[in-house]
């Protein structure tokens, strides 16, 4: 299944002890009552965290059999769907189309995998609206990470959609800040080998800060580190993940 191609999923409370239902032919999406194919919390193509499985069926599970007779509960349980399948939608990415049945509205959206909100139109950002394919690599004056159409950017980079630990997030940055000190430091002093040991540290930490990216993002999106681009072949490589698995 490509990004071209994404599989499509509805998030519908019915009681069941999951929430989840795939249309039951492939190639029907647009109509929301061929939907009837219940997909399994433990699916591995979904790829769910604990947590994330837990709130699902707990939300499915907590709707009444009889329907809601409180307009307040229905609310919240309206209020605490969308939730649950705003954090399904990001920990999916472009490779799922999920939409979300709003039971106290009776409509049914795509939920953005990016921008968590809520659409008419299945797509209406026309093209991914945020890097799929991330490079991790260290170079000076530029910012730690790089997609295609993206171009250099920095963790928190708001267009970018990551979502990353406040942690990860500084560390990114002082990687890179401190790969613009060496140079600088390096381009000054001129003496042949001086930051080898520097580099290679900067090399190994920046090998680091992509596995926990791709952990952080998930198998939404591939991450690949290329190493340092100023410590010779040395600190220049090609990995890729896709979540914590590397491929």
């Amino acid at each position: 299944m490509t990004l071209e191609e994404p599989r499509h999923v509805l998030v519908h409370a019915r009681g069941e002890p999951s929430p989840l239902y795939e249309p039951q032919d492939d190639g029907v999406h647009d109509d929301l009552g061929a939907f009837t194919r219940g997909v399994a919390l433990d699916d591995d193509r979904l790829g769910l965290p604990g947590d994330l499985a837990d709130a699902l069926r707990s939300w499915s599970l907590s709707r009444p059999a009889g329907g809601f007779t409180s307009r307040p509960d229905l609310r919240e349980h309206a209020r605490q769907g969308l939730a649950t399948a705003q954090r399904l939608a990001r920990h999916l990415g472009p490779s799922w189309v999920v939409r979300y049945r709003d039971e106290r509205h009776r409509t049914a959206t795509w939920v953005c995998w990016g921008c968590d909100r809520l659409h008419w139109e299945r797509d209406d950002h026309s093209a991914p609206p945020h890097p799929v394919h991330l490079t991790v690599e260290g170079e000076y004056k530029f910012g730690p990470l790089r997609s295609d159409g993206f171009g250099d950017f920095f963790p928190d980079d708001p267009a970018a959609a990551l979502d990353l630990s406040d942690g990860l997030v500084s560390a990114l940055r002082a990687w890179a800040d401190e790969i613009d000190t060496t140079l600088n430091l390096d381009l000054r002093d001129r003496e042949e080998g001086k930051y080898d040991t520097v580099w290679q540290r900067l090399f190994h930490e920046g090998m680091e800060l992509a596995q926990r990216v791709a952990h952080e993002i998930g198998p939404a999106r591939t991450v690949t580190y290329k190493g340092v681009a100023h410590g010779g072949l040395a600190t220049m490589t090609s990995v890729t993940w896709q979540g914590d698995r590397q491929v």
